[in-house]
């Protein structure tokens, strides 16, 4: 029988999660090297967003979206290096998260990282955050186009 743990968080409260519900990124994510277990949390039913809690610090949490609700043809080359060191198969079931930023006021501004997607491996509930070299994916990929700006030109 799994014990459920009781965490403290800023942004959400009190929150019950079991063992078996933890992530572990054993190199944390870029610039939180010492951060390793998370939650993943709902944002709101039937949300495109999760969060990524850490258990190790109550403060920090990421938004975080699967890239293909934006980017349908998001399909990054993983090295093989990092397949072998992660221990990935063809058959391990997987998800694939990016971090979400929105400045404050503007959600028409959201931006996703589609050069760190944070790849989970679900049967033994480990990730890693990937840095892509492919200069295809950038770490602010806008998500809404650009409003349409009318730019006078003196003639």
């Amino acid at each position: 029988m799994n014990e459920t743990h009781l965490f403290e968080t800023t942004r959400f409260g009190t929150v019950g999660y079991i063992d078996s519900d933890v992530v572990t990124l054993a190199d944390g994510l870029v610039g939180f090297p010492d951060h390793q277990r998370y939650l993943i949390l709902c944002h709101k039913p039937d949300s495109p967003f999760r969060w990524l809690q850490s258990l190790d610090e109550p403060q920090l949490a990421f938004l975080i979206t699967d890239p293909a609700n934006w980017v349908p043809t998001y399909a990054p080359k993983v090295d093989d290096a990092e397949v072998e060191r992660f221990g990935l198969t063809d058959s391990t079931p997987r998800l694939v998260y990016v971090t979400v930023s929105i400045p404050p006021g503007q959600p028409d501004e959201m931006t996703i990282n589609l050069a760190g997607p944070i790849l989970i491996d679900l049967e033994r509930r480990i990730a890693i955050q990937l840095v892509l070299q492919d200069e295809t994916y950038t770490t602010k990929h806008r998500v809404f186009p650009q409003a349409n700006r009318v730019s006078a030109v003196a003639v």
